[in-house]
This record gives C-alpha cells, structure tokens and sequence, in this order.
C-alpha cells in the first residue's frame, strides 16, 4: 500500500457542500487507472477546510468506490483529540491506512510532534504515514525525529519533500533518512516535479497530486522509475515541466483544481473559500497546456 503510486484527489466543494458524486467519479477513475492507492483528505483534499462530519464522509465514500484499491485517509487537525476522533472514523470507515501531518497553529516542538504521533499510534489498529509537509505545517522534521517516530506501532511511511535536483545528491538523501528508519517503513516522495528523481534515487512511493486527477503520465513515470528504466521516467517528467513550473509558481492544489475544473471532472467552484481556483490569463494557459499534453 504504502509504495508504488499514490494518488490524492480533490473534494470537490463549494460554499454549501461537498460534490459527492464528483468526488466519486474521481475516485472510480482512479481505481480503473489501477494506482496502487487512493490518499482522501490530503492536502489535495482541502482536509484542512473541512468539518469531522464531512471528513467522515468523504472516508466513507472512498472506501465504498475505490475497489480493490486500499484507501489511505488524512487525519491530521489542530489537537490531539481531534485527531484521534478522526482516525477513529477513518478506521471506522474501512480505510487501509492513514495519513498524518503536524499542524499546528502555535509553532509546534520536537518532542510536541513525537508525543502527538506517540498518541496516536497507541490508538491504531491500521498502519500510518508520517506526512512531512513543511510547506503547509511549518514544521520541519529533522532525520533523528524521523527515526524515533519511525519506531512507533503502526508507523508504516515516511512522505518527505523534494530531494535535491542532483540525482547523487537525492540518492545521499535518501540513503541518510533509509539508515535510520526499519526496515519495513517506507519513504515516498511529494512534490511532483521531483517524483521521478525521488523514485530513482530510491524511494518506494510517489505520493502524488497530479495523479489524483490525471493519473496516467504519473503512472507511467512510476512504472518506467520501478522498472529501472531512468531514461524513461525523466523523460516523461521532463515534458510536463510546464505544469510543475505553474505548481511552483501558484501551489498545486490551485492548478490542479484548475485543471479539473477545464475538464468537467469537477464544477467550479471547487476549493473552499477564501482558497479560489486560477482565473483570467493563468486559466488560458492551463487550458491550452493541457491540450498540448494530452494528460489524461
């Protein structure tokens, strides 16, 4: 569960409620794809934005559509206690695992963030992923926490950011982290434009936001990086410079969103306000970059 592709999907919503049925198309179309699992209520998610209820809701729906395809649900939220009710219903709900990231409003300590994962895995009866995602928490793992961390029940994967450009250099990387983890837990990637280099330089999964939507370039790079084919997988990268330049400049989950909205996979509005998909000039160029593609 915890290696291959993992795709993180939109919940698609506006002002008043969620899009369950496009939430459903979406994870239907991912299962169908045949990535190696489905993350709900990622950053992709908008899980932040989102109450217990409807959280438990989109848990339960892609549980329900996604198959044969295990479903991982993102658990994270300001208190301790809230977190714990979460993975509660994610359980509840028949998810294969969860996902889990730090955040925090007050700038949270070493020993805070062990002690929350420390919490929280007593609780588990499923395997967790460490989400390192310090462009959104704020908050920055060093290797050692990962190690302690890494030594909990239930702790299954670690999903760091990018690795350096340098493919030594990203191997090293991953090298220092792998020294200091088990065995048996996983390091994925995120942050899509270093994907292929991630899983070159040895990492077992791509946690991935463009495959949420578009899942086929995303799952061929995998399948070329799994294989040992390099050339291939940065080749396939490489093409959609493009779109990682707009995901740099403007934050995947703005363009993806945008994107899905282009394609009719989802209706516009799609992210929660105060949050707004790209317009104007940008909206253009995504549209016509898209067609240029051919993602699917």
């Amino acid at each position: 569960m915890f290696s291959g592709l993992s795709a993180f999907p939109l919940t698609p919503l506006n002002e008043s409620e969620i899009d369950e049925a496009a939430f459903v198309r979406q994870v239907e179309r991912l299962a169908d794809a045949g990535v190696d699992s489905i993350c709900a209520l990622g950053s992709t998610g908008s899980y932040a934005y989102l109450t217990r209820a409807e959280r438990a809701r989109i848990a339960q729906l892609a549980v329900r559509h996604a198959g044969d395809v295990p479903v991982i649900v993102g658990i994270g939220a300001l208190r301790t206690r809230d977190v714990l009710n979460l993975a509660q219903d994610a359980q509840q709900a028949g998810a294969s695992g969860v996902l889990l990231a730090p955040v925090s409003y007050q700038k949270l300590s070493h020993d805070e963030v062990f002690g929350l994962f420390e919490d929280v895995t007593r609780s588990l009866s499923v395997p967790l992923c460490v989400y390192d995602n310090p462009g959104t928490t704020h908050f920055e793992f060093s290797d050692e926490l990962h190690g302690r961390i890494a030594q909990l029940p239930h702790v299954a994967s670690i999903k760091i950011p990018p690795p350096p450009a340098d493919p030594a250099a990203a191997r090293a990387r991953i090298e220092r982290l792998r020294a200091l983890v088990p065995a048996h837990v996983t390091i994925g990637v995120s942050g899509d434009a270093s994907a292929a280099t991630g899983l070159l330089a040895g990492c077992d999964a791509w946690y991935s936001v463009m495959a949420g939507v578009f899942p086929r370039v995303p799952l061929a790079i995998t399948r070329a990086a799994q294989a040992g084919n390099a050339q291939e997988a940065r080749r396939l990268s490489d093409r959609l410079a493009p779109l990682w330049a707009l995901f740099g400049q403007y934050g995947s989950l703005r363009v993806i969103a945008t994107a899905a909205e282009l394609r009719g996979l989802v209706s516009a509005p799609s992210l929660p306000l105060p949050v707004k998909s790209l317009e104007g000039e940008v909206r253009q160029r995504i549209a016509a970059m898209l067609d240029e593609l051919d993602v699917a």
